[in-house]
C-alpha cells in the first residue's frame, strides 16, 4: 500500500434514502415528528422520574439513563438526516463522519447494556423481592450504569479508530444516510477483513453478552412467575417487566439483523431501511412503551397533572 497513489478524502457524500421526489416534504415532516417526539418523550420521562419521589427506585434510575441515551443517540443521526432532505449535496466532513460513527457506536452499546442492567433489576425484583432493597444497593446501581458507559467507550474506540486509520480511496460516496461502519468499509482501498472481523467480534460481543444476560434473567423470571399460584399474582408480576420485554425485543431484533449477520446475505439498501427503524423509531418508542404500558408511570403522570391543576387554581 505504500506504493499506491491515492487522493486523501476530506469529506464524504451520503446517497441518503431513496424516495419519490413528491414524498420529500411528507418524509421530512414525518421524521421531524419522530425526532421531536423522541426529544419531548424522553426529556419528559427524565423530568417525571426526577420530580416524583415514588419513582426514585433502581428501575427508574436505569430508565432515566436509557432516556438520556435515547436523546443523545437520536441526536447523533437525526438533525443531519433532516437537513439532508433538502440538500442537493449531502456532504459531511471526514472528521464529522468519524465523530458521528464514534458517538453512534458509543450510544448503541450503552443502550444494549442498560437494557441488560434493567433485566437484572427485574430478575432481582421478581425472584428475590424480600432482598431487593439490599441486593439492588445504590452502589450496585451506579456500577450497572457506569459499566455500560465504560464498555461503550471501549467498543467505539476499538473499531472506529481502526477504521478511520485506513486509506479511503475508492470513492467518497457513502451508500447510507449516516456514517455507518459497513458502507464506510466498502470505500477502503485496503484489506478490511480484520476490520470487519473486529466489528463482528466487538459489536457481537456487546449484543451477545447483553442479550444472554436478558435471556437468562427472564428465564428465571418466567420460572418464578409460573410458580405463583394466583392468576392475579402472575399478571401483576408479568406487568412489571412487559414494557422492558417489548423494548428489548425491538432493539435486539434490528441490531442482530444488521451487525450479527453473515456478509453473504448483507444488503446495504436493506440495512438502510432497518437503520431508519432503530435510529429514528426505537428512541421514540421507548418512552411511549414505558408510559403506556406502565401503571406506575401513568400514575406519576396523573399526580403531576393533578398537582399542576392545583397550583393553577391557587
Amino acid at each position: 500500500m505504500a506504493d499506491t497513489n491515492y487522493t486523501r478524502i476530506t469529506e464524504f457524500i451520503f446517497t441518503g434514502l431513496k424516495y419519490h421526489p413528491h414524498l420529500q416534504v411528507f418524509l421530512f415532516l414525518l421524521f421531524l415528528l419522530f425526532y421531536l417526539t423522541t426529544m419531548i418523550g424522553n426529556l419528559g420521562m427524565i423530568i417525571l422520574i426526577h420530580m416524583d419521589s415514588r419513582l426514585h427506585t433502581p428501575m427508574y434510575f436505569f430508565l432515566s439513563h436509557l432516556s438520556f441515551v435515547d436523546i443523545c443517540f437520536s441526536s447523533v443521526v437525526g438533525p443531519k438526516m433532516l437537513s439532508d432532505f433538502f440538500a442537493e449535496r449531502k456532504a459531511i466532513s471526514f472528521l464529522g463522519c468519524a465523530l458521528q460513527q464514534w458517538f453512534f457506536g458509543f450510544f448503541v452499546a450503552i443502550e444494549c447494556l442498560l437494557l441488560a442492567s434493567m433485566a437484572y433489576d427485574r430478575y432481582v425484583a421478581i425472584c428475590n423481592p424480600l432482598l431487593y432493597s439490599v441486593a439492588m444497593s445504590q452502589r450496585l446501581c451506579i456500577q450497572l450504569v457506569v459499566g455500560p458507559y465504560a464498555v461503550g467507550f471501549l467498543n467505539t474506540m476499538t473499531h472506529t479508530t481502526a477504521a478511520f486509520q485506513l486509506p479511503f480511496c475508492h470513492s467518497n460516496i457513502i451508500n447510507h444516510f449516516f456514517c455507518d461502519m459497513s458502507p464506510l468499509l466498502s470505500l477502503v482501498c485496503a484489506n478490511t477483513h480484520i476490520n470487519k472481523l473486529l466489528v463482528f467480534i466487538v459489536a457481537g460481543a456487546v449484543l451477545v453478552v447483553s442479550s444472554l444476560t436478558t435471556i437468562i434473567s427472564y428465564f428465571y423470571i418466567l420460572i418464578t412467575i409460573l410458580r405463583i399460584c394466583s392468576a392475579d399474582g402472575r399478571c401483576k408480576a408479568f406487568s412489571t417487566c412487559s414494557s422492558h420485554i417489548t423494548a428489548v425485543s425491538i432493539l435486539y431484533g434490528t441490531l442482530f439483523f444488521i451487525y450479527v449477520r453473515p456478509s453473504a446475505i448483507s444488503s446495504l439498501d436493506l440495512n438502510k431501511v432497518v437503520s431508519v427503524f432503530y435510529t429514528a423509531v426505537i428512541p421514540m418508542l421507548n418512552p411511549l412503551i414505558y408510559s403506556l404500558r406502565n401503571k406506575e408511570v401513568k400514575a406519576a403522570i396523573g399526580r403531576m397533572i393533578t398537582k399542576r391543576k392545583f397550583f393553577i387554581k391557587k
